[in-house]
């Protein structure tokens, strides 16, 4: 790993937040199709894989190769294929090594991240760890995102998690600006029948009781398996599977807007 000093000046770029109150709801996906969609759209955004002990996020934006480099107090992002500058333990240490820290290590690791120089990017998405551990403390108390968005699968066991990580982010004072409901129905690619192997609606009816706008749902689909494993996010073309995110996109940024305004 680099280690660099931390700088004392913060930029006036928002963050924002996607967490998850477990693993494998799909929320570094997400994060990866949304940067992808935002950067298509003209927004200055970078992405912050903030999973130091999983991540992901260099195999699903394609820069599984690439190390970033520092300045005297600074990384500097590595640049996607797809428009994203990004940064990662992943592009830190060596691939498929565990890291066994402490939750201290890991919060330096994420200020790291956060605090490199991200030059005049406007939006910076930070794909969390699932639940709520030290990463998520730390980023609540240095760097209080503009906003959050939680992802679930519609499991009812999920569901729960995803309403821990919720209130997680209220008692910080970080407004969860939306909830997204993944892998949310499967079609037969024999007869196209659709079924709910992880039951169906879940995320929008938490959504509907606790009053946090919902954002959409992601269908469960091999094609954006295959696509994530390659490198190559849904969100880069024009196909069925991009429609859904850049429609979550559009919801997010409109959730963003209405809680800037409420300020």
């Amino acid at each position: 790993m680099v280690h660099v000093a931390l700088t004392a000046e913060r930029t006036a770029r928002q963050l924002i937040a996607i967490g998850s109150g477990k693993g494998g709801v799909g929320k570094s996906t997400l994060t990866a199709n949304l940067a992808v969609v935002l950067a298509r759209e003209g927004h200055k955004v970078g992405l912050v894989d903030a999973d130091v002990y999983g991540p992901s996020q260099p195999t699903l934006l394609g820069t599984k190769d690439a190390k970033p480099e520092a300045t005297e107090k600074q990384l500097i992002p590595v640049d996607s294929p797809y428009g994203v500058p990004m940064l990662s333990m992943g592009h830190l240490v060596a691939s498929g090594k565990a890291l066994a820290w402490r939750g201290p290590m890991a919060g330096n690791a994420l200020a790291q991240l956060v605090e490199a120089d991200w030059g005049d990017t406007e939006l910076l998405l930070l794909d969390l760890p699932p639940g709520t551990g030290d990463v998520q403390l730390t980023m609540l108390q240095r760097f209080k995102p503009a906003g959050a968005v939680i992802v679930s699968t519609p499991q009812d066991l999920a569901l729960i998690d995803a309403q821990r990580a919720a209130n997680l982010f209220e008692a910080g004072q970080v407004p969860v600006i939306g909830l997204v409901e993944n892998m949310a129905g499967y079609a037969c690619p024999h007869c196209g029948e659709i079924s709910h192997p992880f039951g169906e609606g879940g995320m929008e009816r938490v959504a509907t009781e606790v009053g946090i706008p919902f954002l959409g749902r992601i269908p469960l689909h091999r094609e954006i398996r295959r696509a994530s494993d390659a490198g190559e996010p849904p969100a880069a073309g024009d196909g069925e599977q991009a429609v859904h995110f850049r429609e979550i996109a559009a919801a997010m940024m409109a959730a963003l807007a209405h809680g800037t305004d409420r300020e």
